[in-house]
Parts: structure tokens; sequence; C-alpha cells
């Protein structure tokens, strides 16, 4: 049952993206953008982070999109974290607040949270931005790979020149 839901979600979209003549690279950056603008410590923001990187970059906007929906407990995961390596960067007190409490606090009162936690944020974010561009580098590496794989055993043709 699992395995057919994740297929029907995940794997068979990305198959179709194939078919229709993507190549295996576009969707590996567009997935691998999805992923890591999906965990981006900034609640709220992933989903025009993923359009704006979608019309940059000229990717695939369902597909990291879809992703990026997908990744979004990863998010919530993530950002204590991103927080604790971003007061570590920084040589900050730590923040004595646990996930929980502060989405209780955002819940609650939007404005004081985020005067309350604009500095945990921003070693969120510091932290990220040393972390997502070599995750996406990476990620495209090993999903372009496997995309290949999988345009290959499909009888897909890819019309791009080896990458990496």
């Amino acid at each position: 049952m699992k395995r057919r839901f994740i297929y029907d979600r995940v794997v068979g979209p990305i198959v179709a993206l194939l078919t229709q003549g993507i190549t295996p690279e576009k969707i590996a950056l567009s997935l691998a953008f999805g992923i890591v603008l999906g965990i981006f410590p900034v609640l709220g923001s992933t989903t025009i982070l993923c359009a704006a990187a979608a019309l940059i970059f000229r990717l695939n906007l369902p597909a990291i999109q879809l992703v990026n929906y997908l990744i979004y407990p990863l998010q919530l995961f993530f950002l204590l974290p991103f927080i604790r390596l971003g007061e570590i960067l920084y040589r900050a007190a730590p923040l004595q607040l646990s996930l929980a409490q502060m989405l209780a606090m955002a819940r609650a009162d939007l404005p004081h949270a985020v005067a309350s936690l604009w500095l945990a944020g921003a070693h969120a974010v510091s932290a990220w931005l040393l972390i997502g561009p070599p995750a996406i580098l990476l990620l495209y590496f090993l999903l372009s790979r496997a995309l290949r794989r999988v345009a290959a055993s499909s009888g897909l043709r890819s019309n791009t020149a080896e990458v990496a």
C-alpha cells in the first residue's frame, strides 16, 4: 500500500516527466532545488523560493513544487539543527525553546514571535547558506545519475551530453 502511494505520488510523476522529453539532468536539478529550498529555515518562504528558482534557472515548476511540498516535514525537522549550527557559527547563547514552543509562539502571536525569534532565524539562515549550495550540487549529481539510469532502463533517450 505504501509503495503504491509513493510510486503514484512521487516516482510516477518523475517518470512521466522523462517520457515528456524533459532531460534527466533538468529533472534532477529541479528535484535538488526543491529538496534543499524546501528545508530553508524560514517557515512560509519555500514556495516562493522554489518558484523563483524555477523561473531563474528554467526548472520544471511542478516538479520543484511537488518536492517542496513533500519535503515540508523535513523543514520542521531541520529547523532546530540549523538554529543550533548558526549559534555555533556566531558563538551565540543557545535558544532555550523547543520547536513546539516556537511554533506555539508563532500561532499565538506571530508579530511577537518574529520579534523574539529573528536572531535565531538569522542564525538558521546563515547555517543553511553554508550547507544549501553544496547540498544542491551533491543532490544534483546523485539524482542525475539515478535518473539517467531510469531513463536508460525505460528505453528513453536523453538528448543531452553526459554531465559531470
